[in-house]
């Protein structure tokens, strides 16, 4: 593990940001507040910024320390290289944790359910009273200057990306789930599950909260730590304010309450406050979101489901329904033998596949007994899933890939899904 630097530390070094996403612009700001003036490298040049290819890198061998996107793989060989020469390369939620107050910070991570349980406890702790940032992979880096200090909590969705630039953590950490994901920067499923738990085991973690419900987390364990709570049994009666899809998201719930009584927090055992601070949480979008019926069909959002335990979820949710359920984006290399598994024989399932992967996917599905049909677009699979699914189905969009390819994000490919829909 690198030795610990906090972003106080980089005031009068020459620091090189590289990447810039949501995080690097971040950085950029950052860096102004403490009067760097950095050398900034991305794959695309632009304005004060160097291309990577076109001497980018070098400039980037020439500094004291790099600050990187998320993005770019550790495992990169570009990456290893300049940590061979010496530049020390860090994240930017690594350097925070080391400045910021770290009892009043709780990391959530986990292959499915990070997001929408980091909201469920933003949504509680402003319901209880206090004052809360939800950030971190979730779109707003906790360390920007433009969303400021003013607050009791911290609350940071930590993707695997991010958790291997964590060199301290915070009292208490929450896994929600654990699968094959991301192979493609990780290198491989156990780096990944070693990567995306490295989180857990970082000096200052005192209480790891995890799902008990989760055979891939028991099978795991070691890599939870020393002090793990698992999380079972039947939920409180308050979570049904929170008019959440699904019982992975019951056990969701059940884990945000779990964080909050790990850290705390007054009121977090009571049944009758936490209902009422329900009226604080506020559905994400693109994550099992009923966008609208139509003759008798409804048509789910879970656009930010993008692997298969997800999927498998989502599923889940609609028992004793016809479901269309649309797959396929950007190929990661991951095992889809475990969807395969999950929906074999399914006579209440059919499998439309999207480019670019879904063909690859439904090869594997359709061995397994489940109906497939291949599509060329979204608009296609609408079009039959609707037909397919007949009043009282649904038309579930988790993918159980990445969104980018064909489209920009996330969110454009949940806006044609809509467009798909109205029309």
């Amino acid at each position: 593990m690198p030795p610990t630097t906090c972003w106080s530390d980089l005031a009068g070094l020459r620091v090189g940001v590289w990447g810039l996403g949501v995080e690097g612009r971040a950085n950029l700001r950052r860096l102004a507040l403490l009067g760097v003036e950095p050398v900034v490298v991305d794959d695309r040049a632009g304005e004060g910024v160097t291309a990577t290819a076109d001497g980018g890198y070098e400039l980037l061998l020439g500094c004291d320390v790099v600050v990187k996107t998320p993005g770019l793989s550790r495992y990169r060989e570009d990456v290893a290289r300049l940590e061979a020469s010496g530049v020390p390369v860090r994240g930017g939620l690594g350097l925070w944790l080391e400045d910021v107050d770290r009892s009043r910070v709780l990391a959530l991570t986990g292959t499915k359910g990070k997001s929408t349980t980091t909201s469920i406890v933003g949504g509680l702790l402003r319901g209880l009273g206090h004052r809360v940032l939800t950030g971190g992979n979730l779109g707003v880096p906790p360390w920007d200057p433009e969303v400021g200090t003013d607050y009791d909590w911290w609350v940071v969705e930590t993707s695997s990306y991010q958790a291997t630039d964590v060199t301290t953590g915070p009292p208490v950490v929450v896994v929600t789930s654990l699968s094959q994901d991301h192979l493609d920067w990780h290198g491989g499923p156990e780096q990944y599950y070693r990567d995306k738990l490295s989180l857990c085991t970082r000096p200052g973690v005192e209480t790891v909260v995890a799902d008990g419900g989760s055979g891939s987390l028991r099978a795991h364990a070691e890599l939870l730590g020393e002090h793990v709570r698992w999380v079972d049994g039947e939920p409180g009666g308050w979570v049904d304010g929170l008019r959440l899809l699904g019982a992975h998201n019951v056990r969701n719930a059940q884990l945000a309450q779990a964080a909050l009584q790990a850290l705390g927090v007054d009121g977090a055992g009571d049944e009758d406050r936490l209902a009422a601070a329900c009226a604080e949480f506020t559905p994400l979008a693109s994550r099992l979101h009923l966008l609208g019926e139509v003759d008798g069909v409804d048509f789910v959002d879970d656009c930010l489901s993008t692997n298969v335990l997800p999927t498998l979820a989502a599923v889940a949710a609609f028992p004793g329904r016809r479901v269309a359920l649309l797959v396929g984006g950007f190929d990661r290399g991951i095992d889809y033998a475990p969807l395969a598994e999950g929906l074999a024989g399914r006579q209440d399932v059919l499998v439309l596949t999207l480019p670019d992967n879904g063909r690859a996917i439904g090869a594997v599905v359709r061995e397994r007994g489940t109906e497939v049909v291949d599509c060329d677009d979204l608009e296609q699979a609408v079009a039959q899933g609707r037909a397919w699914a007949g009043r009282g189905g649904v038309v579930l969009l988790s993918p159980a890939a990445p969104s980018f390819g064909r489209y920009a994000d996330y969110r454009a490919k949940s806006a044609a899904f809509a467009e798909a829909m109205r029309s």
